[in-house]
C-alpha cells in the first residue's frame, strides 16, 4: 500500500482591515484523508462518524484545498451536526482563552459566535 501525504490549505475570510483569517469552519481539524472512505471525502458521509448525510442533515465544512505531488485538488467535507458540535467544543476551548474579543465580549467575535452556534446545533441533533 502506498501512503500519500498532502498539505491542506484552510479557507480564509477577509476582514475589514484587509487581513485574512481562517473561517470558523476551517478551524475544525479534520481526520487524515488516507483514513477516510470515498463517501467521507466527497461529503456523502460525516468525516468523523461515517453517518450518511443529506442536504438537511449535513454541516458543510467548506472546500479544503490539498497540495499533492501531482498538483492541487479539492475536497468538500461535511459532518453531521453532532460531530460538528463536538469538534466546535474542542476548538472553542482552545480559541476563547486567547482571543482578545472573546475575553472582552464574546458576542463581538465572529469565530466564537459561529463555533457556539455549531455547539448548540450539535446538541439538537
Amino acid at each position: 500500500m502506498k501512503r500519500i501525504t498532502v498539505t491542506v490549505e484552510a479557507h480564509t475570510m477577509q476582514t475589514s482591515d484587509d487581513t485574512h483569517t481562517p473561517t470558523p469552519l476551517a478551524l475544525l481539524p479534520l481526520p487524515a484523508l488516507d483514513g477516510l472512505s470515498q463517501e467521507q471525502v466527497r461529503g456523502a458521509a460525516c468525516v468523523w462518524c461515517s453517518e450518511g448525510l443529506d442536504t438537511g442533515t449535513a454541516v458543510d465544512l467548506g472546500e479544503r484545498r490539498h497540495k499533492h505531488l501531482d498538483g492541487h485538488y479539492s475536497t468538500f467535507p461535511r459532518a453531521c451536526r453532532r460531530c460538528a458540535g463536538e469538534a466546535a467544543v474542542r476548538v472553542v476551548r482552545d480559541h476563547a482563552p486567547y482571543c482578545e474579543l472573546c475575553v472582552k465580549n464574546a458576542a463581538e467575535c465572529d469565530t466564537g459566535r459561529v463555533l457556539v452556534r455549531l455547539i448548540r446545533e450539535g446538541g439538537r441533533a
